[in-house]
């Protein structure tokens, strides 16, 4: 049971504003028929957005329109975190499968940063790496991913500063041709590896990417013993559960998109 009750007239805005957001500009009508309202509670609710600054009616043809403040809302909208909270249940779920810990990652300046990780849930992880640990773009699975299969003008970019870094993790971005390589068999295969040495077992960490259209959200991955699941075995076992994992996410998160929760809590037509 919800502790407390959404605050209807709030929610009754941002559906006006969501109306407006997808058309240039509308009456009072057709607002108040869209979101399901009398006339006159509609009109106080855009007169109300519109003495904040959000709307304004435009004497040229009666109808309301955004204007440029509600730009600024979005202005610390956040996809990761979006994708992050999205992302815990199915990481966790994962987790409890296969037991090895797992991470989401996404792209932070040149490199990845972890976003979330079940290190701390998974008996296990070796090291626990927690989220705002960096890895580096070229060297990590994450990183190698995200590359591969992210559009040619962002990654030719991203190597590019890469290629001029002086860090040892980036010095690979002067082969352009080994780069090239790794990178078209990683797009080849659908998944990314990287082996980190150990002294007793080296840790082999195999990631898929999140894509929404041509945009890389963000990567998936797994980290285990390579001596207790040999690559091959990891790829018959973990890889479809980690692309199914992978597409749970990006299936939530274009949903969240398409239906903000605002939305989910629409209050009945007044009377």
């Amino acid at each position: 049971m919800e502790s407390t009750r959404p605050i209807r007239a709030l929610i009754r805005g941002l559906d006006a504003l969501t109306v407006l957001n997808l058309r240039n500009g509308a009456t009072v009508s057709e607002i108040a028929q869209e979101i399901r309202l009398p006339r006159t509670t509609t009109y106080r609710i855009l007169e109300t957005l519109s003495h904040a600054g959000y709307v304004f009616r435009d004497p040229a043809d009666d109808r309301y329109r955004l204007t440029i403040m509600v730009r600024g809302l979005s202005d610390g909208f956040d996809d990761e975190a979006w994708v992050t909270q999205i992302a815990r249940p199915h990481l966790n779920e994962l987790t409890k499968d296969l037991v090895w810990p797992v991470a989401i990652a996404s792209l932070s300046g040149t490199s990845m940063m972890v976003r979330e990780s079940t290190d701390h849930t998974s008996p296990l992880a070796v090291e626990r790496y927690s989220a705002g640990v960096r890895v580096p773009l070229l060297t990590s699975a994450s990183g190698r991913a995200f590359l591969a299969f992210s559009t040619p003008v962002q990654r030719d970019s991203l190597l590019e500063i890469l290629a001029r870094s002086t860090r040892e993790a980036d010095q690979l971005a002067a082969n352009r041709a080994d780069v090239q390589k790794i990178l078209s068999e990683v797009r080849a295969q659908g998944y990314a590896t990287a082996t980190r040495p150990r002294r007793v077992t080296d840790e082999i960490t195999m990631a898929v990417p999140i894509q929404i259209e041509d945009r890389v959200l963000a990567a998936v991955s797994i980290r285990f013993s390579g001596t207790a699941v040999p690559l091959k075995m990891a790829v018959e076992r973990f890889l479809p559960k980690l692309r199914e994992t992978a597409g749970q996410i990006r299936s939530a998160f274009v949903e969240q998109q398409r239906d903000p929760p605002h939305q989910r809590y629409r209050p009945a037509q007044v009377r």
